[in-house]
């Protein structure tokens, strides 16, 4: 299909269609010579190409300036990229160190807690323990003192049934008697 429409494209071109002797007015190829060399020429006068040569310099100059910038741009970039991944690093860094500080802080807090917290268990601990012989002293404080008294009453009953007016007498007599050699 391609090579088809190459094929048709040249039959049916304009330079077939010229007929006649070439340099005469009458032949189309001889025409468009002339009218292209006039063109040519009159571009050539005007000083186009000097014009165009002027601007493709002036455009080079200022793509090789914007490539210039664009170097010094991708250099500065560069810079402050590692600037940044420098300061990245430190900073991870120094987030790192944050965190191994705190957790052994921590860590220490725990320890120490720890420690607060036996130390508090210990004399809570010491502290019922006293409590508990105080309670217990006063226990055998008051046994003792009810025993006593029970013992006195008991004795008391005792001597008061097997006392005796005379008996009583004599007790006395020598209760005195001792009192006395006691003092003097």
């Amino acid at each position: 299909m391609k090579r088809l429409s190459i094929a048709l494209a040249l039959l049916a071109s304009p330079a077939l269609a010229a007929t006649g002797p070439f340099l005469s007015l009458q032949n189309t190829n001889f025409v468009v010579l002339l009218g292209f060399i006039a063109f040519v020429s009159l571009l050539v006068y005007l000083k186009v190409p000097a014009k165009i040569t002027g601007m493709l310099d002036a455009r080079a100059i200022q793509i090789k300036a914007d490539l210039d910038e664009a170097r010094a741009l991708r250099e500065e970039a560069k810079t402050i990229l590692a600037t940044y991944e420098r300061r990245q690093k430190e900073v991870k860094e120094q987030a790192d160190r944050i965190v191994s500080t705190a957790r052994e802080e921590a860590m220490a807090a725990a320890a120490q807690a720890k420690a607060d917290l036996k130390a508090s268990i210990a004399r809570r601990l010491a502290a019922a323990t006293d409590q508990i012989a105080s309670a217990e002293a006063a226990a055998v404080r008051q046994v003792r003192e009810q025993a006593v008294n029970v013992a006195i009453a008991a004795a008391g009953d005792v001597l008061a049934k097997q006392m005796t007016a005379d008996a009583a007498k004599a007790s006395i007599d020598a209760a005195i008697t001792q009192v006395e050699a006691k003092l003097h």
